[in-house]
């Protein structure tokens, strides 16, 4: 239990540090949340509870293929704020993301890469 609560916190911190930083610096706060810190830390919760090398070699080799459909939201967020307001940006953002999301799905199975 204390293994799990100190997962939860570390990851939790790395958040609030995150969002703090972006407080005062735009730049500074998009670098860090651009870094994959995320990744990072699941690859050595995942090393430290003793999973295979083939589920930590998976996770980065679906992770690289789960980020490439996000990135159109990136442009779209800062276009639609103004116009949608956050609530509806935010709204938008999640469709855009999920139709890239399923187009690029199939789209690489012609090609072997499996993601749904």
């Amino acid at each position: 239990m204390t293994w799990l609560v100190t997962k939860y916190a570390l990851t939790a911190l790395l958040v609030v540090v995150i969002s703090e930083t972006a407080k005062r610096s735009d730049r500074l706060g998009g670098l860090i949340a651009a870094l994959p810190l995320v990744t990072v830390l699941t690859l050595v919760w995942l090393h430290v509870e003793r999973q295979p090398a083939a589920t930590l070699a998976n996770h980065a080799y679906y992770t690289f293929w789960y980020v490439i459909p996000t990135l159109p939201m990136f442009l779209a967020f800062p276009w639609l704020l103004p116009r949608l307001g956050f609530w509806g940006t935010l709204g938008a953002c999640l469709v855009l993301t999920a139709g890239c999301f399923g187009a690029f799905a199939a789209g690489l199975r012609p090609f072997g890469v499996r993601l749904l």
